[in-house]
């Protein structure tokens, strides 16, 4: 999976503790499918839950999906000269979404039709899967060391599922960390299940 590690050179502590983060989400998602074939990536328990390739497809539009604004955010911060204050600092509301998004899951969060992941059934390579997780993480850790000079907790979006939230730029990679290690602990416990499909 291409951009698994990405060096902290210039980044403030708090940012490196981030991108910390996000660095072993890209290997756990390489080692969950590494040796996966089709079959076993799309294989689901039970009609109504996801596979290990929907999972990683919902990471991937959630990235897309966010990573939109937050990047029109950070355009508008530059331009009115909003310089880093210091730590990311989410609000009380902030905190407790975050909490709720934390594995093992508390209580089911049905996904946003933005990024609900691909069909059930449908096929997906193992390369294709990869790629394209691959390719949101490196944009996100780009994202995050463009940002390093600027006021996180200043700079807002709008969130892309509720029009009338607006979250802090900081909070924006706090909740993608998050809900990668939700779902990624989701895949991990497919992988671990005694009617997983062996190798062929």
């Amino acid at each position: 999976m291409p951009g698994a590690t990405v060096a902290d050179s210039g980044l403030p502590r708090y940012l490196q503790h981030l991108q910390h983060h996000l660095d072993p989400a890209a290997r756990a998602a390489a080692a969950l499918i590494e040796d996966l074939d089709d079959e076993r990536l799309g294989w689901r328990p039970s009609p109504a839950a996801w596979s290990i390739a929907q999972c990683l497809d919902h990471l991937s539009a959630a990235s897309r999906v966010y990573l939109a604004p937050m990047e029109e955010a950070a355009a508008a911060a530059r331009r009115r000269g909003w310089q880093r204050r210091g730590p990311i600092r989410p609000g009380a509301p902030s905190r407790w979404f975050l909490h709720e998004l934390e594995p093992p899951p508390r209580r089911r969060m049905r996904a946003p039709r933005k990024i609900a992941p691909m069909a059930p059934g449908a096929r997906a390579s193992q390369a294709a899967v990869s790629e394209e997780f691959g390719r949101q993480q490196a944009r996100v850790r780009a994202l995050l060391t463009a940002v390093a000079d600027l006021d996180l907790n200043r700079a807002r979006f709008v969130n892309p599922f509720i029009p009338l939230v607006r979250f802090t730029l900081g909070t924006g990679f706090l909740v993608i960390a998050a809900h990668q290690r939700r779902h990624l602990w989701q895949a991990a416990r497919l992988r671990q299940r005694p009617d997983f499909p062996s190798a062929p």
